[in-house]
């Protein structure tokens, strides 16, 4: 599939979005975010898809909006605009098949939204992430004022919002932003692999994994959540390959 600011790939199993606009350090316009919207629709659909990897062309991961479009914005168009990205952050954090943000280099404002909104994110030890919006008179977004503080503590998550610092790979893996930093000539190969070992599992056990676990991050109740952690758990042991996932397992213990 072809799309105009995004490159959409797949590798058996996992399938691998590209942002797509290396002039510009793959900054967001209206145009990416619907095209990345219909890029999750199509891994959504395929029943190959068990993985979907996020990262960008060139030198960045994005560094958020594409300020030159936001310049001649009107407020309505704007809104316009925010809701697709708002849309787009829901789509990633609601998939169902796990996410992996690959972050290759600059990951600022949105597109560092958009790497907090996926299950897992492996960085460049090179990697500059941040949110710069306090320093432009703007407002964070993609749902990161919670994602955020899930990763690194209301106090830290504050510190780096209000200082609008940048961190690298290394200073990201130490406080708990990302999963595992890396050289940036092994980043895909690592992002590939932990694709490799979550495909191999089951994609309906961890499709209710990522459902529990969105809705223990605050969505409902307690005693909800428990009563979901029985549906699920009935759901997952009456599927087919549950016999056939458990001989495996025996297997491999042997």
């Amino acid at each position: 599939m072809t799309f105009e600011t995004i490159i959409y790939e797949k590798t058996k199993s996992v399938a691998v979005v590209k942002l797509n606009r290396p002039e510009v350090l793959n900054a967001m316009n209206r145009q990416l975010w619907i095209d990345f919207q219909a890029a999750l629709d199509t891994a959504r659909l395929d029943p190959e898809v068990k993985v979907l990897i996020i990262t960008g062309v060139g030198r960045a991961f994005s560094t958020g909006a594409d300020l030159k479009e936001s310049k001649s914005r009107s407020l309505e168009a704007y809104r316009t605009y925010l809701v697709e990205l708002q849309e787009a952050s829901r789509k990633i954090i609601r998939f169902e098949k796990p996410t992996i943000a690959a972050i290759n280099g600059y990951a600022l404002g949105s597109g560092y939204e958009l790497a907090l909104a996926c299950d897992i994110r492996v960085a460049a030890q090179e990697a500059q992430i941040g949110s710069p919006e306090a320093k432009v008179t703007s407002a964070v977004t993609g749902g990161a004022l919670r994602l955020l503080q899930d990763l690194v503590g209301p106090a830290k998550a504050k510190e780096l919002l209000f200082t609008a610092e940048y961190i690298d790979g290394i200073e990201a893996e130490r406080i708990g932003l990302v999963n595992k930093a890396v050289p940036l000539d092994r980043l895909m190969d690592e992002a590939l692999s932990m694709a490799g070992k979550m495909s191999a599992n089951s994609a309906f056990s961890i499709a209710m994994i990522k459902k529990g676990l969105r809705m223990a991050s605050g969505e409902v109740s307690l005693e909800a959540l428990m009563e979901f952690e029985v549906e699920s758990c009935l759901a997952c042991v009456s599927t087919k390959e549950r016999q056939k996932s458990l001989q495996e397992f025996e297997t491999r213990k042997k």
